[in-house]
């Protein structure tokens, strides 16, 4: 196969074909020796394209396994996304893929196929080999089937790479009208997977491919490093997880935060875990929840300084002395260290009047906890918006200051505050609770 421009003056081409003659491949087989046996015509410059099963076998990554699932359990790091039996993971090879990339096809029945423990460095082995063998300077891909997020069917990518320029970045450069190219880096290792795919298939017993014409992409000096430098890390993913896995996340990363950066927190963010607030169950199809945001300093002062003398008068007539004061003082100054403020009210619009004090305050309690879940799906909402918060429930003490500061309607219960912005320090590790202790079965 190969792929060229029309035009009068010379263009860019490439040839990509499959090597034919590759034996079964066994534990313990020398790869390199095995493509060279085929007399592949390599020459310097051309890219090899194995497909990672072969790799497998010959590196003795079949095991016995009557569950694949359990196998999936042993090869998988983290799950990302679960429907059915059919999991998204991350591997132990750091790849986010269908089943931890654990094979029951074309291996024997009672057995699976691993992937490589290290694609990188079986790219590598077969790349030596070959100069060893043939004496000629080429790359190597190591390739697995993949599905992708957002499109139908499979392709080839690359998971394993030596002596292959696995990324071109072009940012800082510019394109053919003179735009400056500021977010394009191209997976160039996984388009050599592909054209590979384009000739090997997935049924012809065509394990490896070569391309010829892309000599630019060879890195003698293997600088790219491999195909690991391909994986996106953690802090770069937003698409990191599955839907049910986020929200488990989210609750998860949901902490109390008490110091926090000055780094500005977006109202955006803030938004949008408002409106999962607003999800939240509620009697009588009310919406009893109502979000206060103090976006500005002098509004967040005016607020807290209020609150502050308010609390010292309290504090005062309980027959505190100045020192004891000024401790709790401090203590509630988590508020002010935080750059946004939040104050959640309730409103009891669309309640119901019974007339007798049981039912009137079972009625209110109902709003009450209503409330709370929309507090409760707001902070987790701002987890999942990686924003830390500490809900703090000063303002209910003194409702008619916050009230009259912030000019809210009498019918506004404010039910605490929420300090919201960027944690300054990373939360201690969250102390496991046996949820068992927790429940009553009748």
């Amino acid at each position: 196969m190969s792929a060229e421009s029309s035009g009068s003056s010379p263009a860019p081409s490439y040839r990509v074909w499959a090597l034919p003659g590759m034996p079964e491949v066994r534990a313990g087989d020398d790869l390199a020796k095995l493509i060279a046996a085929s007399e592949p015509g390599l020459a310097d410059g051309d890219v090899l394209l194995v497909t990672s099963k072969i790799v497998s076998k010959a590196e003795g990554r079949i095991v016995e396994a009557t569950d694949r699932e359990a196998a999936i359990d042993a090869e998988t790091v983290r799950v990302v996304a679960r429907r059915g039996t059919l999991r998204i993971v991350e591997n132990r090879q750091g790849l986010v893929m269908a089943a931890a990339g654990v094979d029951a096809s074309n291996t024997p029945a009672g057995t699976v196929l691993l992937l490589p423990e290290d694609p990188d460095a079986s790219a590598r082995a077969i790349r030596d080999g070959l100069r060893d063998t043939l004496g000629v300077e080429v790359g190597v891909v190591v390739t697995d089937t993949f599905g992708r997020p957002w499109r139908n069917g499979l392709t080839d990518v690359a998971i394993g790479a030596a002596g292959v320029l696995v990324l071109d970045d072009l940012r800082g450069g510019t394109d053919a009208y003179g735009n400056p190219l500021s977010a394009t880096v191209v997976a160039t290792a996984d388009e050599l997977a592909s054209a590979g795919d384009l000739v090997k298939g997935k049924a012809s017993g065509l394990p490896v491919a070569v391309v010829r014409g892309l000599g630019h992409v060879v890195d003698p000096t293997d600088s790219a490093g491999g195909a690991r430098a391909m994986v996106r890390v953690a802090a770069d993913d937003m698409f990191r997880l599955g839907t049910s896995e986020a929200v488990r996340e989210a609750v998860t990363l949901r902490r109390t935060v008490r110091e926090f950066t000055d780094d500005p927190v977006d109202p955006g963010a803030v938004r949008r875990a408002v409106a999962a607030a607003v999800t939240a169950p509620a009697p009588h199809h009310t919406t009893p929840w109502r979000f206060v945001l103090l976006e500005s300093e002098e509004s967040r002062t005016r607020l807290l300084d209020a609150m502050r003398d308010a609390w010292i008068a309290d504090l005062r007539r309980d027959g505190r002395n100045e020192e004891s004061i000024a401790k709790r003082v401090r203590r509630g100054d988590v508020l002010r260290r935080a750059p946004y403020l939040v104050v959640p009210c309730l409103v009891m619009d669309g309640s119901h009047t019974y007339g007798d004090e049981r039912r009137d305050t079972a009625e209110r309690e109902m709003f009450v906890v209503a409330a709370g879940a929309g507090i409760q799906n707001f902070l987790v909402a701002l987890a999942g918006e990686r924003l830390g918060s500490a809900w703090v429930s000063s303002t209910m003490f003194c409702r008619d200051v916050v009230r009259e500061v912030l000019d809210l309607p009498d019918s506004w219960d404010p039910l605490g505050a929420v300090a919201v912005g960027r944690a300054a320090v990373r939360p201690v590790a969250r102390v496991g609770r046996d949820a068992e202790r927790f429940v009553a079965v009748r």
